[in-house]
């Protein structure tokens, strides 16, 4: 196998490739919200506990997140197909082994592993999809299509849900991941070309890699545990304490290693920061959202699965139209308005949704909050999913790409968590105070709370949106060329020699629109 340079002509099969790619992250993507359908059946099937219950969705995340970059890595040292296709090995088979699931240690270890499988399989799509692309309009529309269709898996998940937990089974839906990943594993071959970046020498910072997931792992167990336990409970101060000495200890590994997991130097572009922010705060809100919504609408309203699954459907109808219009003005307009009306507008939707009630209805409680909702999932994700690769080199698309995808998942799992942790905390605080209240108004009190830290959570991603995102579009911003890591620097070989950081003006891209705006 040969690795590609920079083509002169591009690959007349490309379009088929992000077919492929975009497949397989629709995949991922579904896998990681459809669950939310399934919670009350696996709850009552394999006897979760409510704040347990919450693992079936954070372990996944977790694993995702903490590996992504390890994945990234991989991707462009051993070969980007290739790791590509070991990525979608593990996820199959892990899908299998949710599936088959007896206990709920069982599966909460099967989505670890199924975890593992996106955090090798998505990094590298992506990095595939900006190899494939030269950097401009095309690969702005070829991250746009993919985007969009993150977008859509999202939330299309309550909808494809819903019919295969009322009917064969909640089981069916990891089952179905098996024939996708198998179709998609005989056509890589065929559609993807070889590729890995050009360094003599390989490393790859496994200390990073379980150092930052250990930090995220205890981060969410801590927030998770602090409802029984007391915020400030010993369990609690010892587990964010060794959060935070993990993450220290994720740096200064990092400012030392010869090839680092993550090059600090690259947090020195505005637009990266800006971009991977939004998409850390932008995570937690459909997950946290969707957590709590199918709760209410079958625990309090009785909903079956495929009623609720039917009844969202103007979700991923409305964050469809959000992702084709994200797409179509964030070159036109800028990142920094487009995200910023993405987040409004799930603020607007999660403080409508803070309004259900014990005897409500699809129209007066859900279905308004939804329609404001699903424009703003298809707007941040289009518009954060673009910025965060704005002009990034092929030698470092798949660092890039894997801290943008790390973001939204480590969201993920600290949306649910704190959903989770409001939710329970309000019941619990109500019951204690109401002794003879009647429980599904107890629920629904936690579920008001639960939608009102939503849209806290959007409101901080509005303001993040507006501050840390690059300039509009039509000023030309200084962007920063990235100095490798002085070890990398002093390594003779060890890289392709990269000049010391130095202001350049940022290309302007033919519809006006600056390079990294």
């Amino acid at each position: 196998m040969r690795a590609s340079t920079s083509n002169t002509q591009p690959d007349s099969r490309r379009w088929w490739a992000l077919a492929l790619l975009c497949g397989a992250f629709f995949m991922v993507i579904l896998d990681a919200a459809i669950v939310t359908v399934a919670l009350p059946s696996i709850e009552d099937e394999l006897g979760f506990s409510a704040q347990g219950l919450q693992w079936v969705v954070s372990a996944y995340a977790l694993t995702f997140a903490g590996l992504l970059l390890l994945g990234g890595r991989a991707a462009d040292l051993l070969g980007r197909r290739r790791v590509f296709m070991v990525g979608l090995v593990v996820f199959t088979l892990a899908s299998l082994l949710c599936g088959l699931a007896w206990s709920d240690e069982a599966l909460i270890g099967a989505r670890a592993l199924q975890g593992i499988g996106a955090a090798i399989m998505t990094p590298t799509a992506l990095s595939i999809i900006t190899t494939t692309f030269e950097e401009g309009p095309e690969r702005n529309k070829a991250l746009g299509i993919w985007g969009a269709l993150g977008g859509i898996g999202a939330t299309a998940a309550w909808l494809v849900g819903g019919p295969l937990v009322d009917g064969p089974g909640w089981e069916w839906i990891f089952f179905i991941n098996i024939p996708v990943g198998l179709v998609a594993l005989g056509l890589s071959p065929l559609l993807l070309e070889e590729s890995r970046a050009r360094l003599a020498r390989r490393s790859y910072d496994p200390g990073g890699a379980l150092t930052i997931t250990g930090a995220l792992a205890l981060l969410v167990y801590a927030i998770v545990e602090a409802p029984d336990t007391g915020w400030g409970d010993p369990q609690t101060i010892l587990l964010l304490t060794g959060s935070a000495a993990l993450l220290a200890i994720f740096v200064l590994i990092e400012s030392r290693h010869r090839a680092p997991l993550v090059r600090l130097g690259i947090f020195r572009s505005r637009t990266i920061v800006g971009a991977n922010t939004v998409m850390l705060v932008f995570g937690t809100l459909p997950y946290g959202v969707g957590f709590v919504l199918t709760l209410y609408a079958q625990q309090v309203l009785g909903y079956s699965a495929v009623k609720f699954g039917l009844t969202s459907l103007v979700f991923p109808v409305m964050a469809a139209v959000g992702s084709v219009v994200g797409q179509g003005i964030v070159l036109r307009v800028g990142f920094r308005p487009v995200a910023a009306l993405g987040m409004a507008l799930m603020g607007g939707g999660a403080l409508l949704l803070t309004q259900v009630s014990v005897g409500g209805s699809y129209f007066g409680d859900i279905f308004f909050g939804l329609l404001v909702f699903g424009p703003g999932v298809g707007l941040a994700f289009v518009t954060a999913s673009i910025a965060a690769l704005a002009g990034v080199s092929e030698r470092e698309s798949g660092l890039a790409s894997g801290l943008s995808n790390t973001s939204f998942q480590v969201g993920a799992a600290l949306g649910v968590a704190i959903v989770t942790t409001v939710a329970v905390s309000r019941t619990d605080d109500y019951l204690a105070t109401n002794g003879d209240a009647n429980r599904l108004v107890a629920l629904t009190e936690g579920f008001q709370s639960a939608f009102l830290a939503v849209a806290i959570l959007a409101g901080i991603g509005v303001v993040i949106a507006l501050l840390l995102l690059g300039r509009s579009a039509g000023t030309a911003p200084e962007e920063l060329e990235l100095e490798p890591s002085p070890h990398l620097r002093r390594t003779e070989g060890s890289a392709i020699p990269q000049p010391r950081a130095r202001r350049t003006a940022a290309p302007v891209d033919p519809q006006g629109d600056p390079a990294g705006s």
